[in-house]
């Protein structure tokens, strides 16, 4: 007989395994790139589809019904064509991009736009402070795909350091 050492959340008590399996298993097979994750998805040089497996990521869409629900974290994988990547911005957690295929070019700012950049290649990653202004360009000739994570279930959507963005941060959410 197997014993659980450590008591389950209040809503999975009673839960059978099957059910818990089902819950909590995510299939690429079944995710649907979503171009328009992101306000500044919209601009050229920017666009990238964010492919949500735990929690709803940076985004702040929090209605997918295939999403993996999450009480400390996000993890989605995000597919980012040759010349695009994503505004310069800051999240109020931690935020770490961990490369699967392909070589990104990521880098934090400060304030007075002082930008430092590395090349990740597969098996490599950053983990971006909270606070810390920060971003990423696949400046390569093939798509980079990798996976990103932010420490809270349900992030507030991303603080982009351009103003004009940062007016109409949530305006993707309306789409929905």
């Amino acid at each position: 007989m197997s014993v659980a050492r450590h008591p389950r959340p209040p809503e999975l008590v009673g839960m059978p395994v099957e059910e818990i399996m089902k819950k909590f298993v995510g299939r690429y097979s079944e995710k649907r790139a979503d171009w328009a994750a992101f306000e500044d998805a919209k601009i050229e040089g920017y666009k990238r589809a964010q492919h949500r497996f735990i929690g709803a990521g940076g985004s702040g869409k929090h209605d997918d019904p295939t999403v993996i629900p999450a009480k400390n974290f996000t993890l989605s994988i995000m597919f980012v064509p040759p010349g695009q990547g994503n505004a310069a911005h800051t999240h109020e957690v931690e935020e770490c991009f961990f490369v699967l295929q392909g070589h990104l070019d990521v880098f934090l700012e400060d304030e007075s736009g002082k930008r430092i950049t590395a090349r990740l290649g597969p098996w490599e990653c950053i983990s971006c402070p909270a606070g810390v202004i920060h971003g990423y360009q696949n400046d390569s000739l093939e798509p980079v795909y990798f996976q990103v994570m932010l420490g809270r279930a349900r992030p507030e959507t991303m603080g982009y350091a351009d103003d004009e963005l940062y007016k109409r941060r949530d305006a993707h959410l309306k789409a929905v």
